[in-house]
């Protein structure tokens, strides 16, 4: 027992923690649960949930001019979305069922298995990964939805349930933890959590309506290396920077872009 504790002492003086600091917003509809969100090529891809209420959309980014959007089905509950080549690939809640898309014409093609629920979905440059509100993560075979390998993860040597929202960063998997204001950076090797970045503060109190829920969606901009982040009925996206606690803010590389009326 003192062996297993004194590991978890050493993994967490390893981990990296970070504030954050807010460089632009975007403003967005408070209808939108989101679950998921994306970013590829200019286009911002959303799912949203709640039965009756689900939407796969895409909009052109960051003026968020609506292109296309799909409801779902009344008896699917929308969750994570990610955007692999050209297929778009939603997950649902409890219907154990991951949709497919074509990218390009936003129509259904196939629907794939998953042996539990659905919480947050990304990909890197082989597998879907997935997550089910477990300690574990799921790489797919994208063309099958197979399991290929089941990946536990771990913060200071415990299991860490509740993961939702999910995306692929630099090789790493960055995640929300459900009901709470923290993402976390995943090793795809090993399931150990190397990073945890406090979001507490970001959406101002004042925004805040009866029905606006937790923090939930994280795009990562891969070719101007934005990261943005919103929440469940949030007004809005915000790119945020990430600063590792003991350093100091680094300075912006220009003016703040203003926020839309």
């Amino acid at each position: 027992m003192l062996l297993i504790a004194v590991a978890a002492d050493a993994q967490a003086n390893r981990i990296k923690r970070y504030r954050f600091e807010v460089l632009e917003t975007v403003p967005q509809s408070r209808e939108h649960f989101v679950q998921g969100l994306q970013i590829v090529e200019g286009m911002l891809y959303m799912g949203t949930g709640l039965y009756g209420a689900s939407k796969l959309l895409e909009y052109d980014f960051p003026s968020m001019a609506l292109r296309r959007q799909t409801n779902l089905p009344n008896d699917l509950f929308g969750e994570g979305i990610t955007r692999f080549a050209d297929k778009i690939y939603q997950l649902t809640y409890r219907a154990r069922k991951l949709l497919v898309y074509d990218a390009e014409s936003f129509e259904l093609t196939r629907t794939l298995p998953i042996r539990a629920q659905g919480w947050g979905i990304t990909h890197n440059s082989e597998h879907l990964v997935y997550s089910d509100g477990s300690a574990n993560l799921y790489f797919l075979d994208r063309n099958s939805g197979s399991v290929v390998r089941t990946l536990p993860d771990t913060l200071n040597g415990k299991q860490l349930a509740r993961i939702k929202e999910l995306e692929c960063i630099d090789g790493r998997i960055w995640a929300n933890e459900w009901q709470t204001n923290q993402m976390i950076e995943i090793n795809p090797s090993t399931g150990v959590v190397e990073s945890v970045a406090d979001l507490r503060g970001l959406l101002d109190p004042q925004l805040r309506q009866d029905d606006t829920d937790v923090l939930n969606g994280i795009a990562w901009d891969s070719e101007r290396k934005h990261l943005w982040v919103t929440g469940k009925r949030w007004p809005k996206i915000y790119r945020i920077r990430l600063i590792e606690f003991g350093l100091p803010p680094r300075p912006a590389p220009g003016p703040v872009k203003p926020e839309a009326p």
